[in-house]
């Protein structure tokens, strides 16, 4: 038994050492890495960005859906991105933290001039200003007599009170976003708890919500038919489409396809053809690039409609082999770190019970820390977000069940068997290998097998942060509000957790097997 977990742990060791040299190999090209946010448009740009790119000949990676602004932030000062679509307000705002009224018409020379000292530069202005906004349904707006914000904040405070708003958790936060914007116009309504910008205009027709911040280029604002609710105190700076990047980055080519390309008519086409019409982020970029090349036709007008594809299309897409692979790398390589970690945790939990309860509790805590909380601090620590970050959140989680079954295994141990042991003359090292941990095998064994399942799950999250996986069906679905873009994604995860118990299953049942072989044989069963 004992030969069987160093065999295991000698895996996971190599696995992990394979895991490593790989990432390098894979980093020998250099490719620009473009990264977008986590809503269509971003994606559109960003799928822009990395076509045109390579049309140039420049290698090109697009990592999409990073979250908010502060994890690209994170990652272009990192170099894990070197490029990404971002908007002159929020770079005012956001990322400068410059509130002064005066900032927020600043010209691209002055927020340059701001963002060298960080080595950042924004360049190609795509030509569209892409601003924030509240909108509501059209007849509660005309009911309550609603055109502009301030008559928002002018509203009775029993209307008030009943309104619900459905503010994304970004706007809730930013700079530029709620906080600010109560404050300057003097609203008294609650914001609620935060929702996902794919899913607020769905909750808005539905009448779950009533109020919600939207992009001025949304595609949805025209289709459910919204009132818009005007600026009219001009508190949200021009959030003018840029790209922003590292300033070792050579824009030319970006500049020769993009600059100025792409108006608000332009963009809100562009997202309908995702949002409405059922078509993939990469699919419309190639499209609007060949059209503007051959300037046969106009920029805003799209080739007919493909039909939706089907949720087996989808789940066999050809990034299914891509996907599984890295959701495995993930899954696997923290698993062999786990292992490699919490078993020796667990023994040495064991032979210190004065000690145990503190240890125990100090992983178990480790294990109630959100995921997306863990991610972002684990990309400040590392400076780096993608594989790493996420590998060494998913070994945090994976420790708690492998720590406590390989302690409980070896304290189910019976006494009497470690003291004939000892009697025998064989020392601590030798009764841990020959006698303890084959007895705890079939707990401990359970204890990796709960963490690989867990794992699989939780790994669709490293989306979030460009490690990849089948997570990121996930989250381009949630994006778009498409359920079965998302369900592309779960299913194959739902099945690989399915299989990975399968898997752990028969090797639990392969010691009984043993057993009775040798049994049957007259010889001993190890």
């Amino acid at each position: 038994m004992s030969r069987r977990l160093q065999s295991l742990l000698r895996s996971g060791s190599v696995l992990l050492l394979a895991l490593a040299g790989a990432m390098p190999a894979a980093w020998a090209a250099e490719p620009v890495t473009v990264g977008s946010k986590r809503f269509t448009e971003s994606y559109v740009l960003g799928e822009l960005v990395v076509q045109t790119l390579q049309a140039a000949g420049v290698p090109a990676q697009h990592r999409q859906g990073l979250g908010n602004t502060g994890i690209l932030e994170q990652a272009l000062a990192s170099g894990a991105v070197q490029v990404y679509p971002e908007y002159t307000g929020t770079i005012v705002r956001e990322l400068l933290k410059r509130d002064a009224p005066e900032d927020a018409t600043a010209s691209l020379a002055q927020i340059n001039a701001w963002l060298a000292p960080r080595g950042l530069k924004a360049a190609v202005p795509l030509g569209f200003n892409n601003t924030y906004a509240l909108a509501m349904r059209e007849d509660d707006a005309a009911r309550l007599g609603l055109v502009t914000i301030s008559d928002l904040a002018r509203l009775p405070a029993e209307a008030a009170a009943r309104l619900r708003p459905g503010l994304s958790h970004e706007f809730l936060v930013r700079a530029d976003g709620w906080p600010a914007l109560q404050r300057a116009y003097g609203l008294a309504l609650r914001p609620g708890g935060g929702l996902d910008h794919g899913l607020a205009y769905e909750a808005l027709a539905r009448g779950q919500v009533d109020l919600i911040d939207v992009y001025s280029t949304d595609a949805k604002i025209g289709r459910l038919k919204l009132r818009v609710l005007r600026d009219d105190r001009a508190f949200f700076p021009r959030y003018d489409a840029v790209l922003l990047m590292r300033a070792g980055l050579d824009e030319a080519p970006l500049a020769a396809a993009l600059a100025g390309r792409i108006d608000e008519a332009t963009m809100i086409a562009l997202n309908a053809e995702v949002e409405i019409d059922g078509r993939g982020f990469a699919e419309v970029a190639r499209d609007f690039l060949a059209r503007s090349a051959a300037a046969t036709a106009p920029a805003t007008a799209a080739p007919a409609a493909a039909p939706r594809a089907g949720f087996v299309q989808r789940l066999l897409a050809p990034d299914l082999g891509r996907l599984l692979g890295q959701h495995l790398a993930l899954v696997f390589g923290s698993l062999a770190l786990a292992v490699a970690a919490g078993v020796p945790l667990g023994v040495w939990a064991f032979r210190r019970p004065a000690l145990a309860g503190v240890l125990m509790g100090a992983v178990g805590v480790l294990q109630t820390v959100p995921s997306l909380a863990l991610l972002a601090v684990l990309i400040a620590l590392l400076g780096v977000i993608g594989f790493w970050p996420a590998l060494l959140a998913l070994f945090v989680y994976a420790l708690l069940p492998i720590v406590r079954n390989t302690h409980a295994g070896l304290a189910g141990v019976p006494r009497e068997l470690q003291l004939a042991a000892a009697a025998l003359g064989l020392r601590p090292g030798q009764v841990l290998r020959a006698v303890e941990l084959p007895l705890a095998w079939p707990t401990l064994l359970a204890g990796v097998k709960t963490a690989a399942v867990i794992n699989v799950g939780t790994a669709t999250v490293a989306a979030f942060i460009g490690a990849g996986g089948l997570g990121e069906r996930i989250v381009a679905g949630l994006a778009v509000n498409d359920a079965t873009q998302m369900m592309a994604g779960a299913v194959p995860a739902a099945l690989l957790a399915v299989a990975v118990q399968a898997i752990f299953g028969a090797i639990e049942r392969l010691p009984r097997w043993q057993r009775q072989a040798a049994r049957e044989s007259g010889g001993r069963p190890w």
